[in-house]
């Protein structure tokens, strides 16, 4: 078919005309044009997905198992996951009625936002964050509020920070710890003074866990275990990040009845159910995945030690993540913007960092480095960070 001079004006919605690319990809796309690069910008496991959960899909395959599953997915896989999250997290769900299979957390973000908020509620966001939250929010109907952390306060959130930004408009908070990108971990006592304030407020949580398993020097605590917060939280989580499974494309939402029914519906048209092929891969993950996860969970606890101390060394102040795989640095000495350090960086050194500012405002000074790359890759990218540092304050 010839292509013609469109004969009508394109309407598109005004909605998505406001949201800008995601920054992340950007960076991404650039150095995919470059020879010679070391990428620490995308947010994915270096391992491979382990053997015995690819074969499981292969199987499910040659089994013919090729249909549609239940809307909510497998009732094995939903199964697994109430079980997991019990016996790991101390919380109960009904895999009947209270889990959701997603496709991947990112659709559970998506559907937990659109369930409960209605145009003109305001959503509050703990920021920095992940580049996808604001965006949901306004294709929702609703207002991002952000509140902001600090790397002074190893990036903790302070329930004054919350309470300031309330407003009879506020309905709802998302917050994510382990936290991309600043590492950041919330222990039972910060949880404990936030649930205070959820409660006081009637808001509904959106806790996003995903990385609920790369918790390095102590264990994670989840939010629904807070006394008083299991009936007003959304739980998101995955198969992404601890079982090394990003292609697949399967995570899942728990939640209570009320909502997870709500989602339910939205999962129903837009996505009908997950890969039937990949919830057989994500049942054998959880039931006979936990070695191969402990194995990748001490070794990015030993590239952490390295890269942080590294960085140090090279000259750039940077916390200590306790969870995730992200070092989030402060760049402010060089006077450079994240942005402008990401690019001269990229271009002079051949390394790919994501800069600060995509992740929220709290985020402009900083850049994220993912450290879920080979020790070799750290090496050299420590090298080329350090020479790059030193020059520019020269």
């Amino acid at each position: 078919m010839t292509k013609t001079k469109p004969t009508h004006e394109v309407h598109l919605s005004q909605a998505v005309e406001r949201i800008k690319p995601s920054g992340i990809r950007r960076f991404f796309d650039l150095a995919s044009s470059m020879d010679n690069i070391i990428s620490l910008g995308v947010g994915e496991p270096d391992y491979t997905t382990p053997w015995n959960v690819r074969e499981a899909s292969i199987h499910s395959l040659e089994r013919g198992m090729t249909s549609y599953t239940a809307n909510a997915g497998l009732i094995e896989l939903r199964e697994a996951i109430a079980s997991y999250m019990s016996s790991r997290f101390g919380v109960t769900y009904d895999p009947g009625d209270e889990v959701i299979v997603t496709v991947g957390a990112s659709e559970g973000i998506d559907i937990a936002l659109r369930s409960v908020v209605d145009p003109g509620d305001e959503v509050l966001v703990v920021e920095p964050c992940f580049v996808s939250y604001a965006p949901l929010v306004s294709l929702a109907g609703g207002k991002a509020v952000s509140v902001p952390t600090k790397m002074e306060n190893d990036f903790q959130v302070h329930v004054d920070d919350i309470k300031e930004r309330i407003t009879p408009n506020t309905r709802a908070i998302m917050i994510s710890f382990p936290n991309n990108p600043t590492g950041a971990v919330m222990g039972k006592e910060e949880l404990e003074a936030f649930a205070q304030v959820v409660i006081e407020h009637d808001l509904v949580v959106l806790s996003d866990e995903i990385y609920a398993e790369l918790s390095y020097d102590k264990d994670h605590v989840s939010t629904p275990s807070i006394e008083g917060m299991w009936e007003r939280t959304i739980l998101i989580s995955g198969f992404s990040k601890s079982f090394a499974m990003t292609g697949w494309r399967v995570g899942y939402v728990c939640a209570p009845a009320a909502y997870a029914k709500s989602m339910l519906k939205i999962h129903q048209y837009a996505m009908m159910c997950a890969s039937t092929m990949a919830q057989y891969a994500a049942l054998e993950a959880m039931e006979n995945g936990q070695v191969e996860m402990g194995e990748m969970i001490a070794s990015y606890r030993q590239r952490r030690n390295y890269f942080v101390k590294s960085l140090r060394e090279a000259g750039l102040s940077c916390h200590t993540p306790g969870g995730a795989f992200y070092a989030f640095p402060s760049i402010r000495e060089t006077g450079l913007s994240s942005e402008e350090f990401a690019e001269k960086l990229l271009i002079e050194q051949r390394v790919a960092v994501v800069p600060g500012h995509v992740f929220g405002e709290g985020g402009e000074g900083h850049i994220r480095c993912s450290y879920a790359a080979s020790m070799s890759q750290l090496e050299e990218a420590v090298e080329r960070i350090a020479a790059f540092v030193k020059n520019f304050k020269n």
